[in-house]
């Protein structure tokens, strides 16, 4: 989600992963050791925020801030329940891509106290285990630098949809100034951060390009003024406003 004085322009989680999934699915050959695990490493990117579909058709607020809730701030509880109902759609198809999703989203509640964040720490390192044993993994520097794909993947995605499009660097939130962090998994760069920079609206420009060619892709999002919310209601609201879409280039900045 985005706030401007008078409007949210809101990004369901689940088309942000698909967003970060037809990226990735770009990466270049060379660049991906286990090539065996590719489908099941894109399917995680693309599927890896499956669990927060139906709250997205139905947005929350939060009283406190006056504003919908992000997946920043969303509370901790529900957050375990999406989370693990998404891993478990994963892993109807897809052990590989759920592991993957796993040991992704064990990362953003290490550090939460509450007994349930606890609870869901634990109940995914037992499936992490059974998974790891199923598969018959020997090589876990592959699973994780596939992890580090699923990061960075997301992270991308996050750029584009949090920031305005054509924002200048001190106007991008603060998290991407300095670049999007890469996994220290991916052993193939020496760089710990990949640098970005809008050209334009429409033109992302990345000084490390590790993609095949340049890419194109179709951001959805719908934008509700405030005054509509007021009187109507965030969730009515939301079901009224249309899908606006976006197109954006990524482009490598070394190429003209």
């Amino acid at each position: 989600m985005r706030e401007r004085k008078d409007e949210f322009v809101m990004i369901e989680q689940d088309h942000h992963a698909q967003v970060s999934g037809r990226i990735m699915a770009h990466w270049k050959a060379s660049l991906f050791p286990g090539e065996n695990f590719r489908k099941s490493v894109e399917y995680a990117i693309s599927r890896h925020d499956c669990g927060w579909k139906p709250f997205d058709q139905e947005p929350f607020w939060n009283d406190k801030k006056q504003a919908p809730y992000t997946f920043i701030d969303f509370p901790v509880l529900a957050k375990t329940v999406l989370y693990r109902h998404g891993i478990d759609e994963v892993e109807k198809e897809d052990a590989y891509a759920a592991l993957l999703c796993s040991m992704y989203y064990m990362g953003f509640l290490k550090n939460e106290a509450s007994g349930e964040a606890k609870a869901f720490l634990a109940l995914e390192k037992e499936r992490q285990e059974r998974l790891i044993r199923s598969l018959e993994l020997s090589d876990l520097s592959l699973l994780n630098f596939h992890c580090g794909l699923l990061q960075f993947g997301d992270h991308l995605s996050l750029y584009i949809c949090l920031n305005e499009p054509g924002a200048a660097k001190e106007k991008e939130l603060p998290f991407f100034r300095d670049g999007i962090p890469l996994s220290a998994a991916l052993y193939p760069f020496e760089q710990n951060k990949i640098q970005l920079y809008w050209r334009n609206k429409e033109t992302i420009a990345m000084e490390t390009f590790p993609f095949e060619r340049e890419i194109t892709i179709t951001l959805k999002q719908k934008i509700l003024p405030k005054e509509a919310i007021a009187s109507k209601g965030l969730l009515q609201c939301y079901k009224e406003a249309p899908l606006n879409e976006l197109t954006i280039h990524l482009v490598d900045q070394n190429r003209q």
